[in-house]
């Protein structure tokens, strides 16, 4: 009897050991097999999935955009350009658009009109802002319509995680093209007069769409707009007017599913 009960005891003592030497050998050829399973049945499986391949096609596809763009950094003008651009995008990453544009102007908050006193010792100087009336075809800057043809290169696809439950997708692009510009501005013949001008230019920038589904996406621009004026000082020069676009873009056909 007490023969039996040592011998329980020693497979009591001995069956853990080999119970882990047997699970150590099969995590040896099956590799971690814990973590495996760690990562297949914890909670961020479920909540993270896998992602791949592309939510969005532009390619075959056109695109109309609506937007609203406003001028930053200017010395006496704050625009408002209303309008849409057409883009045809014969490849996944090339986009050809036509764009046009109607500015509404505002008198800037940092522009200031100064007036002179008679010269000698008592001359006394008072600023303040000006009028609409006043800047009318004098100050530099005041747009009246805009159109355009540029090239877009959108090289980067990528998708954000939002609170690791939900993925926005997103391409971000490259934008060059040539623009025309009618400005206002002074008439040369005059001393006071101010008269609409025509003239050539071009614009580069970047831009971004993220995606609400196949058909509809957020667009944002910011383009640098280089063109020509005229002034009472000199014949011409040359002006840059950064501005920040924001539309809404709507897909047309279904694209390529290649």
């Amino acid at each position: 009897m007490k023969l039996a009960l040592r011998l329980l005891l020693a497979l009591c003592l001995v069956a853990p050991v080999l119970g882990h030497a047997q699970s150590t050998s099969e995590e040896e050829e099956a590799g971690d097999v814990s973590e495996v399973d760690k990562d297949r049945l914890g909670p961020l499986r479920e909540r993270v999935r896998p992602v791949s391949g592309h939510l969005f096609l532009k390619k075959g596809r056109f695109e109309f955009s609506p937007s609203a763009t406003l001028s930053l950094r200017d010395a006496f003008f704050s625009k408002y350009i209303f309008g849409g651009t057409l883009t045809y995008h014969p490849l996944e990453t090339l986009g050809v658009s036509l764009r046009l544009g109607y500015a509404v102007n505002a008198v800037a908050g940092a522009a200031q009109i100064c007036t002179f006193g008679d010269s000698g010792a008592g001359d006394t100087r008072g600023c303040g802002s000006p009028t609409l009336n006043q800047l009318d075809g004098q100050a530099p800057g005041q747009l009246k319509l805009l159109g355009g043809a540029d090239v877009q290169w959108a090289p980067i696809y990528g998708k954000l995680s939002l609170l690791a439950e939900k993925f926005v997708s997103f391409d971000l692009y490259g934008i060059a093209g040539a623009s025309v510009v009618q400005y206002r501005g002074p008439e040369l013949s005059t001393p006071t007069g101010a008269k609409n001008y025509l003239t050539g230019g071009g614009n580069v920038g970047v831009g971004a769409r993220f995606f609400f589904n196949r058909w509809v996406t957020l667009r944002t621009e910011v383009r640098d707009l280089i063109y020509v004026e005229k002034s009472r000082t000199t014949d011409s020069y040359l002006r840059n007017q950064l501005l920040f676009e924001l539309g809404v873009s709507f897909f047309f056909l279904n694209g390529s599913e290649s």
